[in-house]
């Protein structure tokens, strides 16, 4: 995997954005909600993909929102294309919450896409679709950028190599019984490349927390399934937690462990989202640590935000094993990152080394 670094932007200049929709509304719509921002700029605008690669060198965008559904070259085929000639510019997808839409996104991300944020469809007034598009996308473009001073204060376990504490600690997890996953930005690549190097008689349960929508969530346990011999399903109420099998929290689902006696289950809620998440990463984190206490190993994945830092904290309090994907392999470091800089990883590694480092702290 190539390296993920962000993008540092010098003090004084601005992120350069080129918006490709075919609806003119959409184009003035997502230029209007990105220029109230003065550390964007919109530098053009393309109503397809042909004419969106034309514009590439003119404008020389550092992000491009992207459109799927378009005339004469859909979105997937200019980022099919775009992906051959320019590897660094970053790309967010713009979908419909739709089973089409969510399938049309899953292949965007397979195919380099960094990010994608809902249509605002039918959201009613103007004003709430201007304030949809300034709390969802803006946030989502700025994750992948540093201002230059902001860069000079970040604290220094924000290095690529760990600091020397996380690689000198290495210690077995004691009979772990599962492990759990938190992972968002950059999760669908992230997870199809790890979950088939699981051994296929893997002995413990895999607990998946990744930040998606409704119907994403099943796509993505489909497309998972597809690549492994383990059993990987979408979550459901009750269903019980076994040796092998991967359940991914649904979509607008908190996901909890219960342990009841030697059995346990999964139970599933809609209470109040926490770090603007649901499903979130803490929830899950904080019931696996009440049904195993010390006997998990939490694993960290690139994402945005710091979702999981507090259960990570009280996983780790508990005596389980924690490993954190470095920066150089995360799409965006902030979930690892948080949890490196809080000082509770036990190994940051790179994302082809998790799957072992998982296997090293079981003792095989």
């Amino acid at each position: 995997m190539g390296a993920f670094l962000r993008k540092v932007i010098r003090r004084g200049s601005r992120i350069r954005v080129l918006v490709v929709d075919d609806s003119v509304v959409i184009r003035r719509l997502v230029t209007h909600a990105l220029e109230e921002d003065p550390t964007l700029e919109v530098v053009g605008s393309a109503p397809n993909g042909s004419i969106g690669l034309a514009r590439i060198p003119q404008v020389n965008p550092d992000v491009i929102t992207l459109d799927i559904e378009m005339p004469e070259m859909d979105g997937l085929e200019m980022l099919r294309r775009l992906r051959q000639t320019y590897k660094d510019v970053r790309v967010i997808m713009f979908s419909t919450l739709t089973e089409r839409g969510a399938a049309s996104t899953m292949e965007a991300l397979s195919l380099g896409a960094d990010d994608y944020v809902a249509k605002a469809s039918n959201a009613g007034s103007l004003d709430r679709s201007m304030a949809s598009l300034r709390s969802e996308l803006i946030p989502k473009i700025k994750q992948f950028f540093t201002v230059e001073d902001e860069r000079q204060s970040r604290p220094a376990a924000v290095a690529s190599n760990p600091p020397p504490a996380v690689k000198q600690s290495f210690k077995t997890c004691l009979s772990p019984k599962a492990v759990a996953i938190g992972v968002s930005t950059g999760g669908p690549n992230a997870l199809g490349a790890i979950i088939p190097t699981f051994p296929p008689d893997f002995p413990l349960p895999i607990l998946i927390v990744q930040h998606m929508p409704p119907v994403f969530t099943r796509l993505l346990a489909e497309r998972l399934q597809s690549a492994t011999k383990l059993k990987v399903e979408e979550a459901s109420e009750g269903v019980t937690v076994e040796p092998g099998k991967v359940l991914i929290a649904p979509g607008n689902y908190h996901m909890r462990v219960h342990k009841n006696g030697v059995k346990s289950t999964i139970t599933l809620d809609q209470e109040p989202p926490e770090n603007s998440c649901r499903p979130a990463v803490d929830v899950l984190f904080r019931s696996v640590e009440e049904a195993y206490g010390a006997a998990v190993i939490c694993v960290m994945l690139t994402g945005m935000g710091y979702d999981g830092l507090r259960g990570t904290e009280i996983l780790k309090a508990s005596g389980a094993c924690v490993i954190a994907q470095d920066e150089a392999t995360s799409v965006v470091w902030g979930m690892p990152g948080a949890v490196v800089n809080a000082g509770l990883a036990d190994a940051v590694v790179p994302l082809e080394e998790v799957v072992p480092e998982i296997l090293r702290r079981m003792g095989r």
